[in-house]
């Protein structure tokens, strides 16, 4: 989903676990903020050693591959949960009721069968690099400094993990709106109008404003 959207909560189960996993996606998409904030620091560390003392950091770009997966993968249940993602809207839009709540829950099997082989496939991939035997576990390195790359291949299908996770909470919330006919329902991304979306951004900015009048 493009643009802004809300997620409504009560206190049935399904929003509860929907809470729960969140407190997993914000830690994780944390991890991925800081990773962006690290290869702001080796860079800074590394152009300015080059600069002062013609010697940059090594192994920067090896430490720039370890950190894409957390960059690339670790947000990405986050940013479903509030309907981030870009798609198109155009058909979609157009819906409400029962056939969009069926068009959603379509989608979102889709997407769920799709993750899964994904995490299939990642764990394979980090299974062929992994051996408890191996100097550092690990049957294979970077090219520069050597360091081991199956953190990095784990974290994918870490990832994707809590994204199938994520899929399935929001294909149930989609299949109860379908079923029970609900207008507003718990643990998917209510997506805001433009108008909307305007109003809350608005209102972000208003509170700031007296919050910082306040101090």
């Amino acid at each position: 989903m493009s643009g802004g959207a809300s997620v409504l909560e009560d206190r049935s189960v399904l929003s509860r676990l929907d809470t729960g996993l969140l407190s997993v996606e914000r830690v994780l998409a944390l991890l991925s903020g800081l990773a962006v904030f690290s290869l702001m620091v080796i860079a800074v560390i590394s152009v300015g050693g080059r600069n002062a003392f013609n010697q940059p950091l090594p192994g920067y770009v090896d430490w720039i591959e370890q950190a894409m997966p957390l960059i690339a993968f670790m947000g990405a249940s986050y940013t479903m949960r509030y309907g981030g993602h870009i798609r198109m809207d155009i058909i979609v839009g157009r819906f409400n009721g029962r056939l969009l709540w069926g068009a959603e829950l379509l989608t979102t099997l889709v997407t769920l069968a799709l993750m899964v082989l994904l995490v299939w496939g990642s764990w394979a991939h980090f299974q062929r690099s992994f051996d408890w035997a191996a100097p550092l576990w690990s049957r294979d390195s970077s090219i520069d400094i050597a360091l081991p790359l199956w953190p990095g291949k784990l974290l994918a299908p870490v990832a994707f993990s809590v994204l199938c996770l994520r899929l399935v909470l929001q294909a149930w919330g989609y299949c109860r709106a379908l079923i029970l006919g609900l207008s507003e329902p718990v643990a998917v991304p209510m997506v805001l109008s433009a108008a909307e979306q305007a109003a809350a951004e608005a209102e972000h900015v208003g509170g700031l404003q007296e919050e910082t009048e306040k101090d």
